[in-house]
């Protein structure tokens, strides 16, 4: 079977053309991604259209907290909260994807009149998972693939369509991943092109991407100890981490030492330079660092 290709993208990368996937694992990193997507739209001459039956001030990423007037955002026509019922359901309760396509259709053109320079769509399909009786997967990926053809080929539009990835089973999941090119995921928390550090959610840690040398020793324990602060138990994925240095292992075991009894700093899917420096060091003089999970395929984001 062909290994279907795939954009990653941070969310504050999503451009024009995008046809974007988040399968999330819980409401932390939903919020982050897709209140990131929508405060950034707002806060540029770009229209958000967000398809869902929560009311305005219950969206990710705005309200008073993130210093966004959500009832002045909608009297101006830059944030659009459409209901499922209006959007892609028919009179039967049914989803129907034509209605979608027609949503979609109609809110760019409205967005192109008013003059905003591009367009944002998202919205949550958890619930068509989550009612009573089988999924129709059929009618969801035929969707899916229409949205993409519409989108893509766009100049002004960008759409992230959002899953509960503990909403369906992993091939479906799957299946449904497959009908986008671009995978989106949270913002990096830290990111010199030498160094990447970016946040993951389940498990709770950080994934690193690079090279971790002395001069980064310290944005590393900063962002570590940020993502420790009330957490039983961190993992970091270092499958793209080619690099570290022997001072880079002894700051993960100074911050292992001051972990709680029985909750080691886990490291997962090492990179085989990264392993072979670590065994030359010997797991034994590294106290509380475990290795973890090993990544024997490679497993695109959205689907575990």
């Amino acid at each position: 079977m062909e290994t279907p290709w795939f954009a990653e993208r941070p969310v504050g990368e999503v451009r024009p053309g995008d046809h974007g996937w988040l399968a999330y694992s819980g409401s932390e990193e939903r919020d982050q991604v897709i209140g990131t997507f929508v405060r950034e739209g707002l806060r540029t001459t770009e229209k958000v259209v967000y398809v869902t039956d929560a009311p305005a001030h219950r969206l990710p990423g705005v309200g008073p907290r993130h210093g966004i007037d959500v009832d002045a955002y909608s009297r101006a026509g830059q944030l659009r909260v459409i209901s499922r019922r209006d959007a892609c359901v028919d009179r039967r309760g049914e989803f129907e994807p034509a209605m979608m396509l027609d949503t979609l259709g109609r809110e760019v053109d409205k967005a192109l009149d008013e003059g905003f320079r591009a367009v944002r769509l998202t919205t949550d399909y958890s619930w068509l998972l989550q009612r009573p009786g089988p999924p129709d997967l059929a009618r969801m990926l035929g969707c899916e693939h229409r949205v993409g053809n519409a989108v893509s080929p766009s100049t002004m539009a960008m759409a992230i369509c959002q899953i509960d990835k503990h909403a369906c089973p992993p091939d479906e999941l799957a299946a449904l991943r497959d009908t986008h090119e671009v995978l989106v995921e949270v913002n990096p928390e830290y990111d010199d092109g030498i160094l990447k550090i970016v946040r993951t959610f389940e498990p709770d840690g950080l994934r690193l991407e690079g090279e971790l040398d002395a001069a980064r020793h310290s944005v590393f324990a900063e962002k570590l100890a940020q993502v420790s602060t009330d957490r039983r138990r961190v993992h970091l994925d270092l499958s793209r981490l080619g690099f570290i240095d022997l001072g880079g292992l002894h700051l993960l075991a100074r911050h292992a030492t001051g972990l709680p009894a029985g909750e080691p700093l886990v490291l997962d899917h090492l990179a085989p330079d990264v392993e072979n420096v670590i065994e030359m060091v010997g797991w034994h003089r590294l106290p509380g660092l475990v290795r973890g999970g090993r990544r024997t395929s490679p497993d695109p984001e959205g689907t575990t």
